[in-house]
């Protein structure tokens, strides 16, 4: 079953200081209990998706074209109150700053217990065990800037899932944290989910850190969705010349004494639909095609955006793809 359901979206913010293309008809889907990571450069329209899904685009945000559904019900065409009660029953969201998300005000525990149908202390201390935390008596009469950073994300996993949301979107949700943290809140994440059949929306910039923790790896770039694909096939045969562009760059691919080899030029600040393919200005298998004409989408599920989809093959051999540990 369909729980997302994004239909060539196309996202304008309209600022003092000029016009930006956020999204340019993306697509996806994602389905109940599903564990999706979308990564792609700052820039690429991750965020804006994800802030899309939990209707929380800001003021300056206009939608132009398409369409996002969750349950089959478009987020936009709901009133406040039916999109408040959409986020409260269905839908959860974990920032970067876990800290900054929390009331420093007030005790772990008491905010936690705003967010449960049945509020008591044995409750509360399940749901703080549930997470992973030790001495949950102690966090629970903590206040959030007695809390490391790792502990800090943890609660706010447990405040997200509280109502067991239909889908979750976590948005750099292990960015301030270090690589040992890092990969504990990834896999809490994903079990979590799993546990209660969750479907898990992540938007990092870590492709193959997150590949072990999810069902199925989203690539955008230029505010469209460019590859789509399960981790091992992704990260193993890249189709899009973007996606093999951000595996040459993975940290650890380099040779003694080398250096990274990173994608030419910077991402695109659009200002309006892009006239071709996005990626084509840092290509370096770009044709005439590719700047006159919009890509679409393959016809399989990987859904590749790309003019020459298929014939790279002949052009770059998969020994020339890095191979990333994950």
């Amino acid at each position: 079953m369909t729980l997302l359901d994004v239909r060539d979206l196309a996202v304008r913010y309209d600022t003092p200081h000029g016009v930006s293309q956020a999204l340019d008809g993306a697509s996806l889907t994602v389905a109940a209990g599903e564990l999706v990571a979308v990564v792609g450069e700052s820039g690429s329209g991750k965020s804006t998706l994800g802030m899309a899904a939990l209707g929380l685009l800001p003021a300056s945000a206009q939608r132009l074209t398409g369409d996002l559904l969750v349950d089959g019900e478009s987020v936009f065409g709901l009133d406040p109150p039916r999109l408040r009660r959409l986020r409260r029953t269905r839908l959860g969201l974990v920032l970067q700053d876990a800290a900054g998300s929390l009331d420093p005000t007030r005790r772990v525990g008491r905010q936690l217990a705003e967010h449960l149908d049945r509020p008591g202390r044995a409750d509360v201390l399940s749901r703080l065990e549930q997470v992973r935390l030790p001495d949950v008596e102690r966090v629970a009469r903590s206040y959030p800037h007695q809390l490391s950073g790792g502990m800090a994300q943890r609660v706010a996993i447990a405040i997200a899932l509280a109502r067991s949301p239909g889908l979750l979107v976590a948005d750099e949700p292990t960015a301030a944290l270090d690589t040992e943290i890092k990969h504990d809140v990834l896999r809490l994440l994903a079990d979590s989910c799993r546990e209660r059949g969750t479907a898990l929306l992540v938007l990092t910039h870590d492709l193959t850190g997150i590949a072990a923790y999810c069902t199925r790896l989203v690539v955008m770039y230029g505010g469209r969705v460019v590859e789509t694909g399960p981790p091992d096939d992704v990260l193993e045969r890249p189709r899009h010349p973007y996606t093999r562009g951000l595996l040459h760059a993975v940290p650890g691919q380099e040779t003694v004494g080398g250096t990274l080899r990173s994608i030419a030029g910077s991402p695109p600040v659009l200002t309006g639909p892009s006239a071709g393919c996005a990626f084509a200005p840092r290509c370096e298998f770009r044709v005439d095609r590719c700047d006159a004409r919009r890509p679409e989408p393959s016809a399989d599920a990987a859904r590749v955006l790309c003019h020459r989809d298929g014939e790279l093959d002949a052009v770059v051999t998969l020994d020339e793809v890095p191979e990333v540990s994950r």
